[in-house]
């Protein structure tokens, strides 16, 4: 008797009305998402400008799609060309089956075609989504989880994951290794490392991207093992096993390689990105002077308004003083006019005395 499990849901799929939402869908493109954010944070990091990843993943994202389904149908053809298969169900993405292989190396190409007509380097662009790549998978890893698919062994541990009897598709029913979970927490762990070797070590020229295809794949290589649904064996090993385990070789040799032949990392990962940040910082400097100025005119004016206010208060002063200073002169004449007519008047007298 189980004590303990995941629960698996019991459909993968909420009708809205006539829009079926499917969580595996939902789980990708939330990935993409998250993927993409971090991509343009770290782009700008790096001296690149915002926007610049996701006008590239409008040509990386349908390309590694397309990549992604088509390792799953090729790799696993019996479903689709096979007896008894149906091909067009090759087309039916939203029930599961995206194989990361196909993805990562057809979404480079896409990422390679949107690079080319920016001017950009490739290298430098995929170390900036380096990350944000794995964080995606982490997510999109929950959509096997919604369709109940891609688990592993029976178990009976605590965190056994419950899947239900299907006997349509051959599914039976009972507790096996979560393998979806257990990928999705090395994906997790393998973004942390990209980030924190990156700021350590300063990779650069491809690097971080080398190293988080490396660590995914030696995660990848002991999760597929556990798996138990149908795949090719090569040597008594599942073909993604020898996949991830050539992947592993291959990147870390172009990390060694290449830290001797290119070292350190771009100086200059988006043309014309530096220029305009110097633009930006002119024009915001400008503003500052400008509103200074206008701080400055605002100021004065004040002032001017201060005196005005100063010469209109005096003014009632000196109107009151006006009839004083009128009175004082109707005085000065009257007093000159007495004088005048005493002057005469002595005159007079002094003539007649005569």
């Amino acid at each position: 008797m189980d004590l303990a499990f995941i629960p698996s849901p019991s459909t993968g799929v909420v009708h809205l009305g006539p829009i079926p939402l499917r969580g595996y869908a939902f789980c990708i493109i939330i990935g993409v998402f998250i993927g993409v954010w971090l991509g343009n944070k770290r782009w700008i990091q790096r001296g690149g400008r915002s926007g610049t990843v996701a006008d590239i993943a409008v040509w990386a994202v349908p390309f590694g799609l397309v990549g992604g389904r088509l390792y799953h149908v090729i790799t696993t053809y019996e479903p689709y060309f096979g007896e008894g298969g149906h091909p067009l169900n090759a087309f039916k993405v939203w029930e599961g089956g995206l194989g990361i292989w196909g993805a990562v190396a057809l979404g480079a190409v896409g990422a390679w075609i949107g690079c080319r007509r920016r001017g950009i380097p490739l290298p430098a662009y995929m170390d900036a989504l380096a990350p944000g790549l794995a964080l995606g998978q982490a997510i999109g890893r929950w959509g096997n989880w919604f369709n109940q698919e891609l688990y592993g062994r029976a178990t009976d541990l605590p965190w056994a994951l419950k899947i239900s009897d299907d006997p349509s598709i051959g599914r039976v029913g009972g507790t096996y290794h979560p393998t979806f979970l257990y990928e999705s927490l090395w994906c997790i762990g393998v973004a942390l490392l990209v980030i924190w070797a990156d700021k350590r070590f300063k990779l650069g020229h491809g690097r971080a991207f080398a190293l988080y295809v490396a660590s995914y794949c030696a995660g990848r290589a002991w999760i597929e093992y556990m798996r138990v649904d149908e795949a090719h064996h090569i040597l008594g090993l599942r073909l993604n096993v020898w996949t991830a385990l050539i992947g592993l070789v291959v990147s870390v040799v172009y990390i060694v390689v290449s830290a001797k032949k290119i070292p350190g990392r771009e100086e200059v990962v988006e043309p014309g990105a530096l220029e305009a940040a110097a633009d930006d910082t002119e024009s915001g400097k400008s503003g500052v002077e400008t509103a200074k100025a206008d701080a400055r005119t605002a100021k004065a004016g004040t002032k001017t308004e201060k005196a005005g206010a100063e010469t209109t208060k005096a003014a009632p002063k000196t109107v009151k003083g006006a009839p004083k200073a009128a009175g004082s002169g109707k005085e000065s004449v009257a007093d000159g006019a007495a004088k005048l007519t005493k002057d005469a008047g002595s005159g007079s007298r002094s003539g007649k005395d005569s």
